[in-house]
């Protein structure tokens, strides 16, 4: 039985109603036209690892899925605020237990600011367990004459610049999906276990943290917020709901051959789900409206994103919407906008206008960081902090101006003590850089630079003098 006669065959009139996809299956993508995909030697050697990949379990569940579009569909509703963030590019060696904590600690502290400030419910989205591919400028990369193909990921090939590690090797996609596993398990037992306790914020520190200019801001808000929690305990007794939160994953669905193993049919709910995370997204440069990328997108039931930039028009923005959410379905669809500090308040404007005018149902969400990227003199790509603060400063007022709102962020950070981005709260410089640059591709915030962009959006909404 074929996919279609799949969706066919079931009748069950409880069953929530397909998503419009006519003539699609998880591998209809292949007869569109395909960006940032590597070459394959062995056509066979790949077919082998996809078949392999598709027969291992699912990284999350239908209903992860379907809860966190709800939360999704409440955030467009102004009831709760999206926190999406995590690392550039992870690599497979970065899958331990210290990274792995001190990146969830990072947006625990940070939703911990936005929940206490903006005095809503966060959602908390992390860009890991998956995010091991990234799109290039270009296929390949030459040295001292050699020409090899570029590093797309750990998910594709390797970053040392030799043949082996630059052929694009089909078994690294049951090795992602392994990395991923370890991650998402760390992570449930973490906050299983009580790590996200409100009654104990301390469990959150990372090492490093002391040396902070925001350390003692921070320290204060914790003790508010504890005398807060003992103050209703007293009165009303132990609180459900402050002993875990509910935290889900991310990343950019890239590699087609990855995500199409992992799409799934589950009981009792109809139509396809990714099931290699929870919330993917189409990045700028594979959003084509013919191409594979939306091919495959509009056919999944999870919710998802499209990374929009300054090149992209309202007449070229409305039929990709269409194309993804035909039934304006709540929850469905986040644009996530990432113009850069330079150009935000032109590029933005006629976007919203237009979805708005059109009534169109979506999740403005604001990425500062992939629009201020720029190149240092000593070869570094970093980001300014003025820039990424400044650009979300702008997304507030220009949602404001046109009577939408903008309901999270996306960014790229990490819980290490590195130097990668220029500026923050301990101003760090062009020569700071060479401490402790360790990105693989994209330059990410350090955990103050993190925290001082939580309050930065805590002070724009009002929730701070």
């Amino acid at each position: 039985m074929n996919v279609r006669q799949l969706n066919a065959a079931s009748t069950d009139s409880t069953l929530p109603a397909l998503p419009e996809a006519s003539h699609w299956a998880p591998d209809s993508w292949q007869q569109h036209e395909a960006l940032q995909q590597p070459r394959y030697e062995d056509a066979a050697e790949l077919a082998e690892a996809g078949a392999h990949l598709a027969r291992l379990p699912p990284l999350v569940t239908s209903w992860e899925v379907l809860s966190l579009k709800q939360s999704l569909a409440e955030a467009q509703e102004g009831h709760r605020f999206l926190l999406q963030g995590g690392d550039c590019a992870e690599s497979f060696g970065d899958c331990t237990s210290p990274i792995i904590s001190n990146r969830l600690k990072v947006l625990l502290q940070m939703s911990l600011v936005l929940v206490h400030g903006l005095k809503k419910p966060v959602l908390r989205v992390g860009r890991f367990a998956g995010q091991y591919a990234k799109p290039r400028s270009t296929d390949s990369e030459t040295r001292d004459g050699v020409t090899l193909p570029s590093f797309r990921g750990d998910l594709i090939n390797g970053q040392a610049f030799t043949p082996e590690a630059r052929r694009a090797d089909p078994q690294r996609l049951i090795q992602a999906h392994a990395h991923s596993a370890l991650t998402m398990n760390f992570v449930r037992a973490l906050i299983d276990g009580g790590f996200a306790d409100l009654h104990h914020p301390e469990y959150w520190d990372l090492a490093w943290v002391e040396r902070s200019p925001l350390a003692a801001e921070y320290r204060q808000m914790v003790a508010n917020i504890g005398d807060s929690l003992r103050f209703m305990e007293t009165l009303a007794g132990p609180i459900a709901g402050f002993s875990r939160v509910d935290f889900f994953t991310s990343h950019e669905a890239l590699l087609l051959h990855y995500e199409q193993a992992l799409t799934r049919q589950v009981p009792r709910h109809r139509g396809w789900f990714n099931l290699s995370t929870h919330f993917p997204w189409i990045g700028m440069r594979t959003a084509a409206l013919d191409g594979a990328h939306v091919e495959y997108f509009r056919g999944i039931s999870n919710p998802i994103a499209v990374k929009i930039g300054p090149s992209v028009t309202p007449e070229r923005l409305l039929p990709l919407i269409d194309a993804l959410n035909p039934h304006d379905e709540p929850g469905r669809l986040t644009l996530i906008h990432r113009m850069g500090n330079a150009q935000i308040a032109n590029a933005l404007p006629p976007l919203l206008d237009a979805v708005k005018r059109e009534g169109r149902r979506v999740l403005w969400v604001a990425d500062p960081m992939h629009g201020n990227t720029e190149s240092t003199s000593n070869g570094h790509k970093t980001r300014r902090f003025d820039n990424i603060a400044g650009e979300l400063d702008q997304a507030f007022d220009i949602h404001a101006a046109a009577g939408t709102r903008l309901g999270g962020v996306h960014l790229e950070l990490t819980g290490e003590d590195v130097t990668e981005c220029m500026g923050g709260a301990r101003d760090l410089s062009e020569t700071d850089l060479d401490r402790a640059y360790k990105s693989m591709v994209d330059p990410r915030l350090n955990y103050e630079q993190s925290l001082e962009l939580a309050m930065l959006i805590v002070r724009k909404s009002g929730g701070m003098g």
